[in-house]
């Protein structure tokens, strides 16, 4: 049988009965890993990286959704885990390394410089740099509204935020960019 094609509510009807559980779970990645790892990928920068927490959602999401109450869509919720994972991620690598927050940006921007498709003149390559620059949290709200087009309602539930405070950091960290975009 093939799960593919199932809605959530009906894939978690199926991860919840011991026998098609793991089928279910292998659909629910299946269906989500290409928009969670683009989410990570963007926060982190290195593929590497992005494939360690997304295999660290996973793990999560398996543990916590027999739990999972769908008082939000499972896409929301997985959100939720992904962006936490990453924001951990992203705290432990900055205390792991012992040196300043703007030696670990720098690093970043470096890892962005080092693509072997760089160009500096460019656009594209201009806003990574200065999303890199962004605080962890504004980072996280710009690549929502940005990439993902999320409405800030459905924000709000994914970082348990409201809604006026997400604004304001999304205006922030436009401006932010706009400002090194500008400068740079």
């Amino acid at each position: 049988m093939s799960l593919t094609n199932l809605s959530d509510t009906e894939l978690l009807a199926e991860f919840r009965n011991p026998v098609t559980k793991e089928k279910a779970f292998t659909a629910i990645i299946k269906k989500y890993q290409e928009k969670l790892y683009w989410h990570l990928r963007r926060m982190v920068v290195e593929h590497e990286d992005a494939n360690d927490v997304l295999q660290n959602v996973f793990i999560r999401v398996w543990n916590g959704l027999e739990k999972f109450r769908e008082d939000s869509q499972l896409y929301t919720w997985m959100y939720r885990v992904a962006t936490n994972e990453c924001l951990s991620f992203l705290e432990q690598q900055k205390r792991r390394s012992s040196v300043s927050l703007s030696e670990v940006e720098s690093g970043l921007e470096n890892k962005i410089k080092a693509d072997q498709n760089f160009d500096a003149n460019k656009l594209e390559w201009k806003l990574q740099l200065a999303i890199q620059q962004l605080p962890d949290k504004q980072r996280v709200v710009f690549q929502l509204r940005y990439y993902e087009e999320m409405p800030y309602e459905e924000m709000s539930r994914v970082l348990e935020t409201s809604e006026g405070a997400l604004k304001a950091s999304y205006h922030h960290a436009v401006k932010k960019i706009e400002d090194y975009i500008k400068n740079h």
